[in-house]
């Protein structure tokens, strides 16, 4: 009987364990977006603001940064389903922000570890 558990088990653990977010390979995604963002504790703004925290933030909030109007006053809160839209589409997330990404992170498992990492220099804060 144990056996039987422990295989249904590990049958099921398997999918989970495949489709966890990366965040080490979603620091290489990060790669097109330190271009112009950064992030990590003490990070500055650049051409874009800083990431750092962004999940759970009200858009258009960094401190120091001068936003688009679109942004100011969109009213969005950086979800983790709003960030994966915008990763993917910014301009259909809100449109007329002066973002200038138009080809997106089109991969969906790209978007996800991207996610993760962003998420883990939180963290490490």
């Amino acid at each position: 009987m144990k056996k039987i558990i422990l295989a249904v088990a590990l049958l099921l653990a398997g999918p989970v364990a495949a489709s966890a977010q990366d965040a080490e390979a979603g620091k290489a995604v990060f790669a097109k977006c330190g271009v112009c963002h950064k992030i990590g504790e003490g990070a500055a703004n650049a051409l874009g603001p800083a990431l750092t925290c962004v999940a759970g933030k009200k858009a258009g909030t960094h401190e120091g940064y001068t936003y688009s109007e679109a942004v100011k006053n969109s009213g969005v809160e950086w979800t983790d389903d709003k960030l994966l839209a915008w990763m993917e589409a910014d301009d259909k997330v809100i449109p007329g922000n002066k973002m200038l990404f138009p080809a997106g992170v089109k991969d969906e498992t790209d978007r996800a570890n991207l996610l993760a990492y962003i998420k883990s220099e939180c963290a490490a804060k």
